[in-house]
This record gives C-alpha cells, sequence and structure tokens, in this order.
C-alpha cells in the first residue's frame, strides 16, 4: 500500500482489481505497450485487443490504483466547466463534436458492462446543475443557449427536494449516467485477460525512445519491452520535460463518503454553479443503504495543505442541503489535471512517430478515459477518427492565452521558494508524523519523520523539472505544484510526469 491509499481511501477502494497480475521480470516484445493502468490505458489495452492486437498494459503501481481510483465516477457528458465556456474555447463545431464524443464514451462503457457481463452498478440517470446563491441566475440561461447550440437535450426547472433549494432555479440533463468505477475495471481487466492481454503492476517504466520502426521502453528493473506502438496513460505523461505539461496544470479535489438512508436523495447526479463546484452523487451500501458522496473545494495542487479545513467545508454544505445525513465513512482527495481549453489531449505526440498520449482528464477523467480508446486503436489502425481533431495533442489554444500566462506563472514563482528560509529551523524540530521543508546552508531539504521517530532526508527539488516541493498533510506525500508529480516520504515516485526518486540527503 503506497503513501497515498494508506492515509486517504476512496469509498471503491476495497474492490481489489485484477489482485492477481504480477510485475514483468523478462524482456518483451508486443504490438502494443501501454504505459498506466487506470481508466485510459486499460480501455485502450481493450479496445486494441478486440482489433487483433497483442497488448501489454504496465504501470509503477496497482492496476487502476492511481487517480481513477480517486474519481467520484459522474458519466455526464456535459462540459464541467460549461457548454458556454467549452464554445468561447473552442468554437461550436469542435464542442458539438466534444459533446458527441463524451455520450460516445458513456455508450460505449455501457455496451462493454452489458457485452461482458460485468456488475459495476451501471445505470442511467438525470444530472441536475443548479444555481448557487451567489451565482447570476443568467448562468442558466447562458448554458440553455448554449445547449441549444450544440443540440444537447436540457430542460429547465425550479425547486429541488434538498434543504434551502425549495425554490431554486435548476437544470435537468437527461440520459446521464453513473456506475461503480473499479467493478467495472475489474471487469474489463478479466475480460482483456481472456483476449490474451497481459497485465504488468509494479512494474516502472525509467525511459523510451523510439528506434526505427519500434519503441523501445526501458523498465526501472532493466529489462525493455520492444513494441510498434506505446501508448502513456499516465495521468501526467512521463516521457516529456516540457510539451503537455505547459498547457495542462495539476488542481487537487478533495471527496467525503456519508451513509445515507435509501430514498432521502433521489439518484441523480448533481453540481451547482460555484466556481470551484460541488459534486455529489449516490452509490450503493449495505443492508439496503445509500453512500452520499460529494466532492470540492478544489485548488491548485501545492498551493494550500489545509485540507482538514475543506473537509469540514465539504461536510457543512452537503448536511445544510440533506439535514439527515449519517456519519462519515470515507474521505480521500485526488489530483485533476486541467487543460487550458477544458479538452483532454488524445492522439499522436506530435514529437514522435509511434508514441501515442492520453493526458488531461479536466475533471472528466472517466469519460476521456474512454474517449481514448475511440481515438487512439482507430489512429493505430491506420483509420480516421471523427473526434480526433478536438483532442489534437498538437494543438496551441490560443484563445486561452491568459489562463496560460497564469497557470505558467506557477514556475515563476515556484523558483523563488529555493531562495525562501525554510518552514523549521532544524530536523530537530520535526513532530513524528510530520513534514517540512528545511534549509541547510545552500540547500533546500524534503524531511520527514515517520510515526516511530524515522527521520527521512531527501532533494526538496522534483526529478521532473526541479521544482521545489510542498508537504501534503493529508496524504503524506510530498507534491510537486509545477506539473504534479508526487513523492512517497521515502522519496519514491507515487505519480508521474517524475520517474526518478528523490535523491537521498545525507545528515
Amino acid at each position: 500500500m503506497n503513501a497515498l491509499q494508506e492515509h486517504s481511501r476512496s469509498v471503491w477502494m476495497d474492490v481489489k482489481v485484477a489482485s492477481h497480475a504480477k510485475s514483468l521480470s523478462k524482456d518483451l516484445t508486443i504490438d502494443v505497450v501501454v504505459i498506466g493502468a487506470g481508466i485510459a490505458g486499460l480501455s485502450v489495452a481493450y479496445e486494441l485487443l478486440q482489433r487483433g492486437r497483442s497488448v501489454a498494459v504496465v504501470d509503477r503501481g496497482a492496476i487502476a490504483g492511481g487517480m481513477t481510483a480517486r474519481t467520484t465516477a459522474h458519466l455526464a457528458p456535459i462540459c464541467d466547466d460549461s457548454l458556454a465556456g467549452l464554445i468561447s474555447m473552442r468554437g461550436t463545431e469542435l464542442s458539438r463534436t466534444f459533446q458527441d464524443s463524451q455520450s460516445a464514451g458513456v455508450d460505449r462503457i455501457e455496451t462493454i458492462q452489458s457485452k461482458e457481463s460485468i456488475d459495476c452498478e451501471f445505470r442511467r440517470l438525470e444530472g441536475i446543475l443548479f444555481l448557487d446563491p451567489t451565482s447570476e441566475e443568467s448562468v442558466l440561461q447562458d448554458e440553455i443557449d448554449a445547449a441549444k447550440k450544440l443540440k444537447v437535450a436540457v430542460n429547465r426547472d425550479k425547486g429541488l427536494p434538498l434543504r434551502g433549494l425549495a425554490a431554486t432555479p435548476y437544470l435537468r440533463y437527461p440520459n446521464q449516467a453513473t456506475f461503480h468505477p473499479l467493478k467495472y475495471l475489474n471487469g474489463l481487466c478479466d475480460a482483456i485477460k481472456a483476449k490474451g492481454g497481459r497485465l504488468h503492476p509494479n512494474t516502472a517504466v525509467d525511459e523510451l525512445h523510439e528506434e526505427g520502426d519500434l519503441v523501445k521502453v526501458t523498465l526501472a528493473n532493466g529489462h525493455h519491452i520492444m513494441a510498434p506502438h506505446a501508448v502513456v496513460a499516465t495521468n501526467s505523461p512521463i516521457h516529456q520535460t516540457v510539451g503537455f505539461h505547459t498547457k495542462q496544470a495539476p488542481y487537487r479535489t478533495y471527496a467525503m463518503a456519508f451513509d445515507l438512508k435509501r430514498g432521502e436523495v433521489e439518484d441523480q447526479l448533481y453540481w451547482d454553479t460555484l466556481d470551484p463546484y460541488h459534486y455529489v452523487r449516490l452509490t450503493s451500501g449495505v443492508d439496503g443503504r445509500d453512500i452520499l458522496i460529494v466532492g470540492g473545494e478544489d485548488h491548485k495542487t501545492g498551493a494550500a495543505d489545509n485540507a482538514p479545513a475543506r473537509f469540514v467545508a465539504l461536510e457543512s454544505w452537503i448536511r445544510m442541503l440533506v439535514p439527515n445525513l449519517g456519519e462519515e465513512t470515507h474521505r480521500w482527495s485526488g489530483q485533476v489535471m486541467d487543460t487550458l481549453d477544458y479538452c483532454a489531449f488524445i492522439g499522436l505526440d506530435p514529437e514522435y512517430r509511434r508514441v501515442y498520449v492520453a493526458t488531461g482528464d479536466s475533471g472528466q477523467g472517466i469519460t476521456h478515459g474512454v474517449v481514448a480508446s475511440l481515438i487512439i486503436p482507430a489512429m493505430i489502425a491506420g483509420e480516421e477518427s471523427p473526434y480526433a481533431s478536438v483532442y489534437d495533442p498538437g494543438r496551441k489554444p490560443l484563445k486561452a492565452a491568459v489562463r496560460f500566462l497564469s497557470e505558467n506563472a506557477t514556475l515563476l514563482a515556484n523558483a523563488a521558494s529555493y531562495l525562501a528560509p525554510g518552514e523549521l529551523g532544524s530536523v530537530d524540530e520535526l513532530a513524528p508524523g510530520q513534514g517540512a521543508i528545511i534549509r541547510r546552508g545552500l540547500a533546500k531539504i524534503a524531511a520527514y519523520r515517520d510515526e516511530k521517530g524515522k527521520l527521512f532526508e531527501r532533494s526538496a527539488a522534483c526529478t521532473h523539472v526541479g521544482c521545489h516541493l510542498q508537504w501534503n498533510s493529508f496524504e503524506r506525500c510530498w507534491d510537486c505544484p509545477c506539473h504534479g508529480s508526487q513523492f512517497a516520504p521515502d522519496g519514491s515516485v507515487l505519480n508521474g510526469p517524475a520517474i526518478a526518486p528523490l535523491p537521498a540527503i545525507e545528515s
């Protein structure tokens, strides 16, 4: 169990996906190597096998053990940055194709869970966007106008059966969906194995490069995978130093689960017009009861270390709406890669001939991951995808120039952190279970003392491009504010784009 899973467990994590899969401990030649075993990587692998390709999926951690295990699994094709915002950024035609692709992703999940007999609680329901008290009512009208342009069905209504919302206007989107993401992926893995696919957890990648008509993937254990095609589906790409990282930014989001009497809240997807917005859904509990999941309180990764206060705010907000809410059962956080123009980067990496990429979940990682499986296998087969133009990895979001400058200002601000004093005077001030940045001469040290008093001292520079790390006391890991890498207290990599661990510092 890694540090992220030890101190924060999502409501899904009791389901172990592909628990019998083994790490790869030999060289391998295969048609396609997929790096990353979340919803995107596993969905791409499944579709490639359907097309007769041999496939190996490798991941530095557990299968489906990364950010996919931390989703709240709203299968909502509606752009969560608003339809009006999407049109302003991408134009009507590309926005309509975006919506078509997202709906196709949900349809594909429905088809696969039926075809493969996967019991994953898939169901169709409605999406409810309701007005936050601080928002102008014109926001809803803007969405109605945008939906009309994009041919998205929506109905306006007023009054929800939640406390304080009896007169609140809202929009109702039909034909949304939801499911249990890890039950689905566990069934998908069974189908992948049955079709001859290979699943290799605990198989970290150190490097990949093209050699003629092949891609050579070098593993941390020294073995190699050779394949005509590679797909990098690692939440944040591990094969580039800059590239996509200037066009997306990491944000942390928080979620909680509560026991609830069945029927107390209608089974729908809910989100409000606040920025950042709240999101709510139900899943099955025990003894015929429901579990209500609420999320929100997002912030830029590394910009805050106040998870307890954010959970308090989340709980206060949802208990105000649902006064009969039961006890808390889970709390966790996850990381979202937010792109400048609200759409993921999916397709052939423009700097390669045989390496494909899926990144930039933008708060809709489940649907974006399945959309990747509708695009990349077709491209590998030399076919055209009707959705490829929306997600072109080489695009330059010119209309997002202001956001580009804002998001990339993190790099400049982060560099100044190296000139600041340490958070504590010395490691002697560290309490058990505490992490902090310590200055020692000209060096900055990421220091952590575990509950038994053992001290870990590592470089405070992310091994991706050297950004100054920040301690995340809730997850008990080191976060990189620049591009979203995460490291365990012992310096090992938990989440890319970093590949190398933090170097140890001699006392």
